[in-house]
């Protein structure tokens, strides 16, 4: 059965980051996610070196285009449209991540792909 995102799930990104999975050898996944996977994200903030974000990616193919269907692995390294879930939390991070930021896609304490910021969008 084909899934793909729906309209409601297409939303503007506040901004977007050039991602690498690590892979299992370097303590990453076993396999790579499908679109609508729902990482933690972590960056270095004032806010306290255990503090985790609600902000998911939605992938793009090497084109540039959102990646509509879930059925299918994303690529192991590319370009994601980051989503803060937490409206309250945008001038939080508009104020805090800038172009370069180093940040991380997290499962629990472990992080399964480094990402840099390359577009802010707020």
């Amino acid at each position: 059965m084909l899934m793909q995102l729906t309209e409601s799930e297409i939303r503007k990104p506040h901004f977007k980051v050039r991602y690498r999975f690590y892979t299992e050898q370097e303590g990453g996944r076993k396999t790579l996610p499908y679109q609508g996977y729902r990482s933690d994200f972590w960056y270095d903030h004032p806010g306290g070196p255990h503090s985790l974000f609600m902000i998911y990616p939605q992938f793009e193919d090497e084109k540039g285009d959102l990646i509509l269907d879930r059925n299918s692995s994303v690529p192991s390294q590319g370009v994601a449209r980051m989503l803060i879930s937490v409206e309250d939390r945008v001038p939080y991070h508009k104020e805090h991540l800038k172009l370069n930021t180093i940040c991380y896609f997290m499962e629990g304490p472990n992080r399964v792909a480094e990402c840099e910021v390359i577009e802010l969008m707020f």
